[in-house]
């Protein structure tokens, strides 16, 4: 029995002693139980233990406190006692830490709290645990909830058919909720809070848009607007023919907005409609996109949203925020409604150090869960974060939100907030994040989320010390209900942190967004990812030839689409100095791997399955990209940061400043005993820019695996893989994903099932 368990249930014991004292046995009735007489002295047993157990200021246990939905936060804090609030129990393990007191535990009791606003814990809750109390369940909510006598039943026009929509309406100005403005989102776009969103059931619903699903191409574009990437901040927007008589009738919208991917598929958008002119049948965007408007490719594509006359399809909501008055339209009977209002995150953690959050749910907020600065030897274990505005869990400092909608510059570092963080590391590569060292996020879910999972920094490239910092044994899935491109599952940043038996899936865009150097990616299955881009990987890095050191080992890849540009592993413009070994990849891209243009990457010992090319290699620095390499140029500037007297990365690598005398060819990279199955093209590129190509196997069918039609890819003990490849290595496919834990029961999840792995 868990040991906390156990100095509880002894209050339990106490007050059973006492009823025991009012039974008897008889000697003439064979020893049975009778009902004895309760005397005097039973009277002041029970007195005497009622005054200890429910007056006492301090806990039964003076190191635990306890939170429950039906406490109060005038109460003491014991288990029979509780406080109300998180907040509270917050303050009084202050007070006990003062007294001499170390490792606390605040334990919540089930229930939804409802959290308006963010807790700060810091250095004077070192060794805190705030931990739900074992076997029940604790959500921690930043949404209102709405009545359901204020709703109303009303009949909305269809706009394809006679037959009329059963919905719902509501009047929010009634209960003054904050709606929160919709603002543009997406690629160079600065993290940040989403506006106000509605939850039926426990389910997200989406704004009003059209088509209901998927996207209709770009039309004609007749003037690109600014383009901020080539230095016009003028922010003028676009003109854009179309030709469904539909969008018509969006001209007389309040707020319509247009979604989509307008220029390049690795870079979605969302700009407000600022006209639509129904005689020429164009639409003028009030914003600028990041490289302009364009058509004709596939991957250009859009949907209108934010429309009253769309609101036809279950699961969507108009609000009007002139009145405050919302519709909505239901996809089952209505139990509950909450319409997210916290902006910040739940809990910040800044200086802090040996504090554990456990088994804790964050949902229906407009922001993210968990944000940590300067922290060491954090764990975050057990919780699930679900139904978010934003991401999941923040580890390090962000940059506030340029005023400019610019691709790369330099900004304010702040805390507790990501904003424009990608942007300012690409003209600061060497920022410090200042995560903190040693945390650990464990056997957590990350589902249904606005705009990614984790962001994860840790270590100082200056020195090349490591974080330390790991994900391990989480999963994520459906992360970007708002934002689209560059919101992975993780992003990792710094020197030196690790993901390991993690299971990605059902993402529109990469699984892990890697920056900095020495990172471990190792035992995890990511799949059905990169579904909606062009030009991306699930995992992706690139544009630094001083980010080198990685390690890829151990990973099952699948179920990556070829339709567009895609693959399982991107090492982008030059990316150099990673090695993969012992992976498995099966339908995993168009390319399996691209290596565009940089050095050093090693492929050595891994399986390649179903794909129709390989591995890509290029040399780009050679052609486009080579004003990267010029004298003066992106490459030269970021070593120059790194790179001078006795520095780590120079004594490292000191062969990084000759690279950009020869770095224009490829050189370095390795290819070497690799098993192919079912691959049309080995190589797609010219062999002579890899350094070693030797010891790969290639077959035509599928062969020498376990069971391959259940996916099952562990190697029999005779397949050919052992006797055509020397020195090659077993794969443990059996030990890539999820494993079992204390908060996890299952291994693989694939195609809505749970399956073993073995």
């Amino acid at each position: 029995m868990d040991r906390s368990i156990a100095r509880h249930c002894s209050v339990y014991n106490l007050i059973a002693m006492v009823t025991w004292s009012t039974r008897s046995r008889h000697p003439r009735r064979g020893g049975k139980l009778f009902a004895g007489t309760f005397t005097p002295a039973h009277l002041f047993l029970c007195i005497f233990f009622g005054i200890c157990l429910f007056s006492c200021p301090l806990p039964v246990h003076a190191n635990e406190i306890f939170v429950s939905p039906r406490g109060n936060d005038n109460a003491g804090g014991s288990l029979l006692s509780p406080v109300l609030t998180l907040e509270k129990a917050v303050r009084l393990s202050r007070s006990l830490r003062s007294r001499g007191f170390d490792r606390i535990t605040i334990y919540m009791r089930a229930g939804v709290y409802h959290h308006p606003s963010t807790l700060q814990l810091d250095a004077r809750d070192n060794g805190l645990t705030i931990s739900a109390y074992p076997g029940e369940e604790v959500i921690l909510d930043g949404s209102r909830s709405i009545p359901l006598s204020l709703l109303s039943g009303i009949q909305l026009a269809h706009p394809d058919h006679s037959l009329p929509i059963d919905a719902y309406q509501v009047d929010l100005s009634r209960l003054k909720i904050p709606y929160g403005n919709i603002r543009n989102v997406g690629f160079a776009r600065p993290y940040g809070s989403s506006w106000g969103e509605l939850f039926i059931n426990g389910r997200a619903y989406h704004l009003a848009r059209w088509p209901n699903r998927g996207m209709i191409p770009m039309g004609r574009v007749l003037d690109p607007g600014a383009i901020p990437r080539d230095m016009d901040f003028s922010n003028r927007g676009g003109i854009i023919s179309y030709d469904s008589v539909r969008i018509n009738r969006w001209q007389k919208e309040r707020e319509p907005w247009m979604s989509g991917y307008f220029k390049w598929g690795y870079a979605d958008d969302m700009v407000r409609i600022a006209a639509i002119d129904t005689v020429h049948k164009t639409i003028r965007t009030a914003s600028a996109a990041m490289y302009g408007y364009g058509s004709g490719a596939v991957y250009q594509q859009w949907y209108g949203v934010n429309l009253l006359s769309e609101l036809d399809c279950p699961g969507e909501f108009y609000l009007d925020r002139q009145s405050g008055m919302m519709r909505f339209i239901a996809d089952s009977a209505v139990t509950s409604v909450k319409y997210s209002v916290l902006e910040g995150p739940f809990l910040t953690l800044e200086d802090a150090a040996h504090l554990t959050i456990r088994g804790i749910g964050f949902t229906a907020s407009r922001g993210m869960g968990i944000s940590m600065v300067n922290t060491e030897d954090v764990i975050i274990e057990g919780c699930t974060f679900y139904n978010l505005g934003s991401l999941g869990i923040n580890m390090g400092l962000g940059i506030r939100a340029f005023d400019h909608y610019s691709h790369e510059g330099t900004g304010i570092p702040v805390k507790h907030q990501i904003g424009n963080l990608q942007q300012h590391l690409y003209t600061n590569t060497a920022f410090d994040r200042k995560a903190g060292h040693n945390n650990i996020i464990r056997h957590c879910t990350f589902r249904q989320l606005g705009s990614g999972g984790i962001s994860m920094g840790g270590g100082n490239r200056h020195t090349l010390s490591a974080g330390g910092n790991v994900v391990e044994n989480c999963l994520f899935s459906d992360l970007n209900r708002i934002e689209k491109t560059y919101r992975p599952a993780i992003h990792i940043t710094g020197v030196g942190n690790t993901v390991r038996h993690c299971e990605i899936s059902d993402l529109p865009s990469m699984a892990i967004l890697v920056h900095g150097n020495d990172h471990l990616i190792e035992y995890n299955y990511i799949h059905d990812v990169v579904l909606q881009v062009d030009d991306l990987g699930a995992v992706y890095y690139g544009r630094d030839v001083t980010e080198r050191g990685h390690m890829v080992r151990y990973n099952y890849f699948e179920n990556i689409p070829d339709r567009l540009a895609t693959c399982a592993i991107y090492h982008d413009d030059g990316a150099c100095g990673m090695t993969v070994y012992g992976n498995v990849f099966y339908k995993a891209g168009r390319w399996v791997s691209l290596i565009g243009g940089g050095s050093d990457n090693i492929y050595e010992n891994n399986i390649f399955i179903g794909s129709k090319m390989g591995i890509h290699i290029d040399n780009r620095l050679a052609n486009w990209g080579r004003e990267f390499m010029e004298p003066g140029g992106l490459f030269e500037k970021r070593i120059d940061v790194l790179y001078f007297e006795n520095s780590a990365l120079k004594n490292r690598y000191p062969h990084l400043k000759k690279f950009l005398k020869d770095g224009f060819t490829p050189s370095g990279n390795r290819i070497e005993k690799n098993a192919f199955f079912q691959i049309d093209s080995l190589i797609d590129g010219d062999k002579s820019w890899l350094e070693g190509l030797a010891h790969n196997f290639s077959g035509d069918a599928v062969s020498g695996f376990k069971n391959p039609s259940d996916l099952n890819f562990n190697l029999s003990d005779n397949s050919p893989v052992f006797t055509e490849i020397p020195g090659f290595k077993a794969i443990p496919f059996y030990k890539m994903g999820l494993y079992e834990s204390g908060f996890r029961k299952y291994m693989r999840l694939r195609n809505g099932l749970l399956t073993s792995q073995k």
